[in-house]
């Protein structure tokens, strides 16, 4: 099994979005997501440029959805993606919402632990609620603040606690991404080291190029199954 590589495409406007996307595209990448920032800033015309210039590429909307879950998840799936977010916070039943809404469309559901204080304890139970996929992810702001913060230390136990694909996020440079999959990730994702300079959320110089070198990296790993 090889692993799925996903690039978190978070700028603010169309024209960036898609510029990085076809970029992305061309360099190999499996999975494309709108990420939160193009969400507010778009709102669901990120997924319809997505799905309208790539029709066959796999589309996440990362909505963070703590509430409205069934609503949001129509939103996003009627406008092309495969894939939405719910965040672990949120009450089971807008998992539960979000879950149903995936069925009724073809969709998938992750859901994001961050910040939940038993993290392995939330991913099995939304596990159980009929969740796809779960994310193990520090926040942005979180790992500003209080640096040295990361997911690799919750990753292990998580892993261990649902049978379900898991991907990690938040800060890691591209070697500790793809440690992720060493340590039993079957995702691994891309966006902070190559889209996010320093404090602001701009494309860097090279992106594609960078990208090429990493997707054959990431492509040479054989994922060995989780017992």
């Amino acid at each position: 099994m090889k692993p799925i590589i996903q690039i978190s495409i978070d700028v603010t406007t169309l024209d960036e979005a898609i510029g990085l996307a076809s970029e992305a595209v061309a360099a190999g990448v499996d999975w494309l997501e709108a990420g939160t920032p193009l969400i507010l800033a778009e709102g669901m015309r990120g997924a319809q440029l997505f799905r309208r210039e790539f029709p066959h590429v796999p589309i996440v909307a990362d909505l963070k959805t703590m509430d409205g879950a069934g609503l949001e998840a129509e939103v996003m799936f009627k406008a092309g993606a495969n894939m939405v977010v719910v965040m672990g916070q949120a009450h089971d039943a807008s998992i539960i919402e979000q879950v149903k809404m995936a069925k009724r469309y073809g969709g998938k559901v992750m859901c994001d632990v961050m910040l939940c204080p038993d993290k392995p304890g939330r991913a099995r139970r939304a596990q159980e609620l009929g969740v796809d996929y779960i994310i193990v992810h520090t926040g942005f702001d979180e790992r500003n603040m209080i640096k040295g913060l990361s997911p690799l230390d919750d990753l292990p136990a998580v892993l261990q606690a649902v049978t379900i694909p898991v991907q990690a996020v938040g800060g890691l440079s591209i070697d500790q991404a793809i440690q992720t999959l060493q340590m039993g990730a079957q995702i691994v994702v891309f966006g902070a080291p190559l889209v996010i300079s320093g404090t602001e959320f701009k494309a860097q110089q090279g992106f594609e190029q960078q990208l090429r070198e990493i997707v054959q990296r990431v492509k040479q790993i054989d994922l060995s199954p989780r017992t």
